[in-house]
């Protein structure tokens, strides 16, 4: 995603109602008129040590977790820190004055049940598997079919990030013999212990992408090392073209096309006749 695009974005209410709610509480301590209102000294206006703590503990926790997250856009680092930004502004509130933490949460519960995070709305070839059993068996049902699936959980924030990205890929490379999934591991947990999935909310795993040939796996991201450990893995679009060779792909699935038996094309001949 450009940065043209993410501005653009920017201009939803979503994100800058987001934005003025992460920055409300030192925007009223340093903003001299806003202060003077809210606090009766003037020796308020000025962020005293536990305030500078819980600040600085905030952006510790943001670039943490946000980078666990795999964001690689500024849009991406804005939604993964909103909850983490709120939450502390929630608890400066509180700390400053109970009434200010009482209608700030209040506030903070309201704009998120009437601005929900814009979801991504685009074109994709994607089809959404509902449970283990109808996954392996369109995967059985025609071998010659390359798969390109994804597990994910609705409420997982790298998840969330990439699903845009996933859409974009399938309207890209889908084919009659590559095509695109998706299955819901929070819904279907089956499919998670089958193909060795966490979906704990404290998960690396989250999303996983695997390649299908023949029916069988034959490349995953993220993928365990030689000593089974985790490896970090960015999911953009570029990282995931390259780490399935997704161009070489496609060209081979292209030029081997999946033949229709001879009755089908000349009925097919008919219809078009």
């Amino acid at each position: 995603m450009t940065l043209k695009k993410d501005l653009v974005l920017l201009l939803k209410p979503y994100y800058w109602v987001n934005i003025l709610l992460s920055v409300s509480y030192i925007v009223a301590k340093r903003a001299p008129y806003v202060c003077t209102i809210l606090f009766d000294q003037a020796d308020q206006c000025e962020l005293d040590g536990r305030e500078t703590e819980i600040l600085f503990f905030l952006l510790i926790v943001v670039m943490i977790r946000t980078r666990k997250a795999g964001s690689v856009t500024m849009i991406n680092y804005l939604t993964s820190s909103f909850m983490y930004t709120k939450f502390a502004n929630l608890i400066l509130w509180f700390y400053s004055d109970f009434r200010y933490g009482i209608t700030y949460g209040a506030l903070f519960i309201l704009l998120a049940l009437i601005l929900p995070e814009p979801t991504y709305s685009g074109p994709e070839n994607v089809v959404y598997f509902r449970g283990l059993q109808t996954l392996e068996e369109e995967l059985e049902r025609d071998k010659r079919v390359v798969w390109f699936i994804e597990f994910y959980t609705v409420w997982n924030p790298a998840c969330v990030n990439f699903a845009p990205v996933f859409a974009q890929l399938s309207s890209e490379y889908h084919l009659d013999n590559f095509k695109f999934g998706k299955v819901d591991l929070g819904r279907f947990p089956e499919a998670g212990k089958k193909f060795h999935i966490s979906d704990s909310s404290l998960s690396r795993q989250l999303p996983t992408v695997i390649l299908f040939r023949n029916a069988k796996e034959v490349a995953r991201r993220p993928m365990a090392d030689v000593h089974g450990k985790l490896q970090k893995f960015f999911f953009s679009e570029d990282n995931v073209k390259a780490a399935f060779d997704l161009n070489n792909l496609f060209r081979e699935c292209k030029e081997n096309p999946i033949k229709k038996p001879a009755a089908a094309v000349t009925a097919d001949d008919k219809k078009k006749n």
